[in-house]
């Protein structure tokens, strides 16, 4: 169980001393939007690379962006261990999943609430990690959507099925009153943003999120 607590709740004066109080987490997640693909603007490549070289944790990007067939790659080159795009913008997921593993990182796939996995699920073999969204991308605080465990349960049989070694992460809306669904439903990867900046000793919530999701998992 890995706990990957997204900077975008962190305070962006002060990305350095955020990402070294989470230094006990798994992952740390950096959301690139670009307000097209969805409504709200972050940062780039720039920014992403700075904060590869100064992270203490493998740094996990997740692009919400109109076209990642063309700067996914260049994510992976930048030093993100994993590279995570959305399904719904790549022309050719699985040929693009393979084309950040040759540049070096974890490739990962994205869906959107409203998007079927079938697709995914199809090419499953060509991802590491497949990111149930569990809420609407775009901002933090949001509200965890529980239809959306039925996802990550499909997702995770079909897995199991064919054999495949994969990571399922969820993102929006995980605390520590969600993230037992999400365990219980066949997530292993929990990107928590206010829950973790939020709390007064973010990395001591890191640790509680990671047991919670070990007890539900283990149920």
């Amino acid at each position: 169980m890995q706990i990957a607590p997204s900077i975008l709740s962190a305070d962006f004066v002060n990305f350095q001393r955020d990402i070294e109080r989470v230094a006990n987490a798994d992952l740390l997640h950096v959301d690139v939007m670009d307000a097209h693909f969805v409504p709200n603007l972050t940062w780039g490549l720039p920014v992403t690379e700075r904060i590869c070289e100064i992270s203490p944790i493998p740094v996990d990007a997740h692009l919400m962006i109109d076209d990642p067939d063309a700067w996914a790659v260049r994510y992976a080159e930048a030093g993100c261990a994993s590279v995570t795009f959305h399904a719904e913008a790549s022309s050719d997921p699985a040929g693009l999943a393979g084309r950040i593993r040759a540049a070096g990182a974890r490739s990962a796939v994205a869906v959107k609430p409203g998007t079927a996995p079938d697709e995914v699920i199809a090419h499953l073999d060509a991802y590491d990690m497949v990111l149930v969204m569990t809420v609407e991308p775009g901002f933090g605080g949001q509200s965890f959507m529980p239809d959306m465990t039925d996802k990550v349960r499909r997702v995770r049989e079909a897995a199991l099925a064919r054999g495949i070694d994969l990571d399922i992460q969820v993102d929006g809306g995980i605390a520590r009153d969600t993230i037992p669904a999400a365990a219980s439903a066949g997530a292993n990867v929990f990107v928590a943003g206010s829950a973790v900046y939020g709390a007064p000793d973010p990395a001591a919530e890191i640790d509680a999120l990671r047991e919670l999701a070990r007890e539900a998992g283990r149920a």
